[in-house]
């Protein structure tokens, strides 16, 4: 194996810190860690202090693992971790990382498994070599999960290469001379979609998410020549996991990327559910994919899981710290110390500056911030939206007036977010008898979304936590919810009477299950089409809250004229996205010295900006696509 090995500084100031009989084994680069082999881990990892002075004199993240030879071999390891955690912890799996040296133990009570103070993991380590660490089953099984890490484990010898590669490349002197740093807008600036930006320094390039545009088949501007090649690319960040931020990122891979795609573990997963699926529809509309699911593949084998406020280096002269950005699972706002002079410069991606149903409001926590890139899908004076209470009274009420006359309830909605918060809202009010208790179909991807969240508690907030965990009030294994798994199951849906509720991708009805309802109940008056997320310029959805009473579709191959006579009503509130007063008052919390503004019709982004020169007093500006701005 061709592990990286570090330079004579970094060896040199390794043996400079580390206590004399602290035997250290190995020490390699493996991505954007500096990793400590040695056959006494239990000692180094007790003093935290060391190995702080030692990931700050080298600006590199430092990490403890078990030297190989004192890992019991693997099967040997799950025996003895069986029979020494109790049965009730109820161990389900055993999940080794060779790599890491890690071994994953899958429980459904993780309390007996770690013991009183941590006493049975400390012997479990003690007698297996490997670092244990206890994870809960999640209370729905998730393929995407189970496949992920299957795909993992079986291409360890590649990934293992391909980190020390990443690691070698990070580590590379910077070059002499000036530093500086600049941002190239390639998409998402002075619109929504397409999200791509560029971030250069005088040795690095760093793209920030790449995705698609929800109404048409523009792309960021891959040829733009600062980007070009796509192999000069230090790293690839990824803020979140919907479409329009990652859905073209295989498409780099295809076309020469061979670096690395930093992100949370769960925008991982969820990412790959989506381009997988993001496939089918494209190929079950006959429309030519830009990848396939070789590429998707490669795409895990090439991420990086990050988790939120640990702080790595991924260039000579860039380090990137990940923070919640209360948009979607495992969504983030992405921070950057950029060269000597500690520089820094934030990317908001989607956010949302208020505690939700399912997730904490956004770090404002963050190091100082020299320039912020803010999204303004709702930036503009005239969008402040309700309270999330104020919008499921609406919801509670409007559902109950359409189901009472024996109506349908379609609801668009994303598959990530907004399906698994209007699943909530739904299941409380039903619960509570404050709607009319119905049928509530899942069409999509949204059931399998769903068990993610549930493999990711850390990531929601503490209530939604605590429900979660007590099997018998999880709110997303209700009775009242029915996974649509099979087209006949769809087809006896739409020919039934009776009333129901459907939750159905996609969010902006530019394709998906979503169109066989709304083409099947279009012209019924009884039923109702609710909007409950953003619409962008030209997508269906907009379109028909513009009031459009015709829809031309196709149906089997052939063009069809559809006549809309049912009920089409739009409640603000549930957006994942902050609204104009939440953007203020972020950047009244984080206090940037300059701000760009990004991801939101234009007459929003200017708005918004001109609000926060006349507020802040701060420089604020909405670049154009193609532009760039140096920020240092």
């Amino acid at each position: 194996m061709n592990n990286a090995k570090p330079s004579a500084g970094i060896r040199a100031s390794v043996a400079e810190l580390l206590p004399k009989e602290i035997d250290v084994s190995s020490v390699e680069l493996e991505g954007p860690y500096l990793v400590l082999y040695t056959k006494h881990p239990e000692r180094l990892s007790s003093d935290p202090d060391i190995l702080r002075q030692l990931s700050h004199r080298l600006r590199r993240r430092v990490l403890v693992r078990p030297d190989p030879e004192i890992r019991l071999e693997k099967a040997d390891a799950e025996r003895e971790i069986r029979r020494r955690v109790p049965p009730e912890a109820d161990v389900q799996q055993v999940f080794f990382e060779p790599e890491t040296g890690e071994v994953a133990i899958e429980a459904t009570d993780p309390g007996p498994a770690i013991g009183p103070g941590g006493s049975v993991i400390r012997e479990v380590r003690r007698k297996i070599g490997w670092v244990p660490t206890v994870v809960r089953t999640p209370p729905i099984p998730s393929k995407t999960w189970v496949e992920v890490r299957t795909h993992l484990r079986n291409t360890f010898d590649t990934r293992h290469e391909f980190l020390t590669r990443v690691g070698t490349r990070i580590a590379r002197e910077p070059l002499p001379g000036e530093f500086w740093a600049r941002t190239i807008s390639l998409g998402g600036y002075r619109e929504v979609g397409r999200s791509a930006s560029l971030l250069s320094t005088a040795n690095s390039k760093v793209l920030i998410d790449c995705g698609i545009h929800p109404s048409s088949d523009q792309t960021p501007f891959f040829n733009a020549p600062e980007l070009l090649p796509l192999d000069s690319l230090d790293a690839v960040v990824v803020t979140h996991a919907h479409l329009d931020h990652c859905g073209l990122v295989p498409t780099l891979l295809k076309y020469g990327y061979s670096g690395p795609v930093y992100c949370t573990a769960p925008t991982r997963d969820l990412m790959t559910l989506m381009l997988l699926d993001a496939i089918k529809v494209v190929r079950a509309e006959a429309r030519r994919t830009l990848y396939d699911s070789s590429h998707v593949r490669e795409l895990v084998t090439r991420t990086v899981p990050l988790p939120w406020g640990e702080t790595v280096s991924i260039a000579p002269d860039v380090q990137l710290t990940l923070y919640n950005a209360g948009h979607i699972l495992g969504s983030s706002i992405c921070h950057f110390d950029l060269g000597p002079g500690r520089q820094s410069i934030a990317f908001s991606g989607d956010m949302k500056y208020e505690r939700t149903w399912l997730f904490d409001a956004a770090d404002a926590r963050l190091p100082r911030i020299d320039t912020l890139v803010l999204e303004s899908t709702y930036g503009g004076a005239r969008n402040v939206q309700p309270s999330r209470r104020q919008a499921s009274e609406a919801f509670s009420e409007f559902a109950t007036r359409i189901l009472g006359r024996h109506g349908r309830l379609v609801v668009p909605v994303f598959a990530v977010g907004r399906s698994q918060e209007m699943m909530l809202v739904l299941e409380q009010g039903m619960r509570a008898g404050h709607i009319p208790r119905v049928p509530v179909y899942l069409d999509g991807m949204i059931f399998e979304a769903t068990a993610i969240h549930t493999a990711y508690p850390e990531c929601l907030n503490r209530e939604l936590r605590s429900q979660i965990f007590r099997r018998a009030d999880n709110p997303f294994l209700s009775d009242i919810f029915r996974r649509v798994d099979s087209a006949k199951m769809r087809s006896d849906i739409l020919d039934a009477t009776e009333p129901c509720a459907v939750l159905a991708t996609s969010g902006m009805m530019s394709g998906g299950p979503v169109m066989e309802y709304f083409r099947a109940w279009a012209g019924d008056e009884l039923s109702a089409l609710l909007f409950v997320g953003y619409q962008a310029e030209g997508t269906l959805g907009r379109r028909l809250q513009g009031g459009l009473s015709q829809v031309s579709l196709v149906a089997e191959g052939q063009p069809v004229s559809v006549g809309v006579r049912m009920e089409i009503s739009t409640i603000e509130g549930f957006s994942g996205h902050s609204d104009r007063n939440q953007l203020m008052s972020y950047v009244a919390d984080v206090r940037p010295r300059r701000v760009l503004v990004n991801h939101g019709e234009e007459s929003r982004a200017l708005d918004l900006a001109a609000s926060v020169r006349r507020q802040f007093g701060v420089e604020a500006y909405v670049p154009y696509n193609l532009e760039a701005c140096r920020v240092l």
